[in-house]
């Protein structure tokens, strides 16, 4: 199995890295752009929101990534699972497009949701 991990959050890179099996591959990235480029052959791609926002509060960044995503012609048929923001952060709007998310998980994060989900695909 190959999955992409989308976050600068380094408590999740943890979870992932521990719960994903080591004989699968998983790469990780900061930047949501090059974890579109790098879902060749990938069976799932994690994206945590936050990555993917341009200015904090402001869901125009998670927007663009979503497009982007969609338009890919790699990245466009991988399925996505979202980790979102804390409870407490504030966005200013929040969009959602049908069968976009195949799996979403709220904060706090811990390695048992990558075990998890990986089991489902």
């Amino acid at each position: 199995m190959k999955y992409i991990v989308i976050t600068k959050d380094p408590e999740i890179k943890e979870a992932a890295t521990k719960g994903l099996h080591p004989d699968d591959t998983t790469e990780f990235y900061a930047d949501w752009q090059q974890g579109l480029d790098g879902c060749d052959g990938a069976d799932l791609l994690f994206v945590d929101m936050l990555a993917t926002l341009d200015e904090p509060g402001r869901i125009a960044g998670y927007e663009n990534f979503a497009t982007s995503k969609m338009r890919h012609p790699i990245a466009m048929d991988v399925k996505v699972v979202l980790i979102s923001p804390p409870e407490d952060y504030e966005l200013d709007f929040m969009a959602g497009w049908p069968n976009f998310v195949f799996l979403h998980y709220r904060r706090p994060v811990d390695y048992k949701i990558f075990r998890r989900a990986s089991t489902w695909i």
